[in-house]
């Protein structure tokens, strides 16, 4: 437990899921700067018997140890995109509806607000039950915090099933896409821009790619019965001198997002394909989850939130799961398509319905 900080925010687990989800948006903690918040979870659920709180860098977990035939493992992460002039929270009627407007609303502090405050209340569930709750999510792969636990104590993230809260607009999201980053190099030779015929412009070398992108047409597989969506697209392009010098380098970056049902390796050589004749470089690689629904823990809590599975689009945790051999869906309140938007919100009423259908899940005999 951490040190009692006059300064650190209280966290009241008693507040309702809306309530506590602005607290816990009002805590600022872009990647990087999850310390505080991680403090404040580790400091609430600590004063919970029924919970083993275990502290790994900025990731709490906390578990319950009742001897129960099944476990699943509820995760969610602490941390946010940068903030842009959308802290601290407010509360506005939007359509007619109530909605909590801010950093973090949607992309998914509403489902680690569920968690926190199901783990507090659930003293016996119907199941043991592993709340995780980690850090750098929204950055590079290798600095996940969900990963560094995956490597270094899988035992905390074993279980029967799992259940992470990414926005899904409180329906249940079956498994991920996988991503790829790749970095393509063009090369050139300097000149002054006046005698631009001595040089070779490496950004103009990027032509090729960027036709080839705009050519590209992305497949839909069909995996276990949901259809996945895939995208390659220009994420980024560098290059450039001086406002006088023929470019010598360029790199054109691009993000592949992949279906399921192909591995980290043939991801990699479809690009390699794609991109016949270019060079290349893999900055960021990480697989997806198929969607896991046939699993008989999966079966029962589609059964019990109700509501038809979809597929997941982006990339999510629950392909740390599967790497695991858990069956991983996605869950929680929000629009996907408003995460790290600037008007980032999220209806309070399907915080409630979220906190409703998981509690009664949880609690089902």
């Amino acid at each position: 437990m951490p040190a009692t900080d006059p300064t650190l925010p209280v966290l009241d687990l008693t507040a309702s899921s809306p309530d506590l989800t602005r607290q816990i948006c009002d805590i600022e903690s872009v990647s990087g700067n999850e310390k505080r918040i991680a403090d404040a979870v580790e400091t609430a659920l600590s004063a919970f018997s029924h919970l083993e709180v275990i502290r790994d860098a900025d990731a709490v977990v906390a578990r319950t140890n009742g001897g129960k035939a099944q476990r699943v493992v509820i995760a969610g992460h602490l941390d946010t995109v940068p903030v842009n002039n959308n802290l601290p929270t407010t509360l506005e009627m939007i359509d007619g509806e109530e909605h909590l407007v801010g950093r973090g609303t949607v992309d998914m502090k509403g489902g680690v607000a569920i968690a926190l405050k199901l783990a507090a209340e659930l003293t016996d569930p119907a199941v043991d039950v592993t709340w995780i709750f980690y850090d750098h999510e929204e950055v590079a792969a290798e600095l996940n915090g969900l990963g560094r636990i995956a490597r270094n104590r899988p035992e905390l993230m074993a279980g029967d099933f799992a259940i992470i809260g990414e926005p899904s607009n409180a329906t249940v999201e079956g498994g991920c896409n996988g991503t790829a980053r790749i970095d393509i190099s063009l090369t050139g030779l300097r000149a002054h821009s006046a005698r631009a015929w001595m040089g070779q412009n490496a950004i103009h070398a990027a032509a090729p790619v960027l036709a080839i992108l705009a050519a590209y047409e992305p497949e839909q597989h069909e995996v276990d019965g949901l259809v996945y969506r895939e995208g390659l697209n220009a994420v980024g392009i560098t290059g450039g001198v001086a406002g006088n010098v023929i470019p010598d380098a360029a790199t054109v970056t691009v993000n592949f997002r992949f279906a399921p049902d192909r591995s980290t390796e043939q991801a990699i050589q479809h690009l390699r394909e794609v991109f016949a004749g270019f060079d290349f470089e893999v900055t960021d690689l990480a697989g997806g989850a198929r969607p896991g629904l046939d699993a008989p823990l999966a079966k029962n809590f589609l059964d019990a939130v109700g509501g038809t599975a979809a597929p997941k689009y982006g990339w999510t945790d629950v392909a740390r799961f599967a790497e695991l051999g858990v069956p991983a869906v996605n869950y929680g309140p929000g629009n996907p398509l408003r995460a790290h938007a600037d008007d980032e919100r999220v209806a309070t009423s399907e915080i409630v319905a979220c906190e409703q259908g998981l509690r009664a899940w949880l609690t089902a005999r």
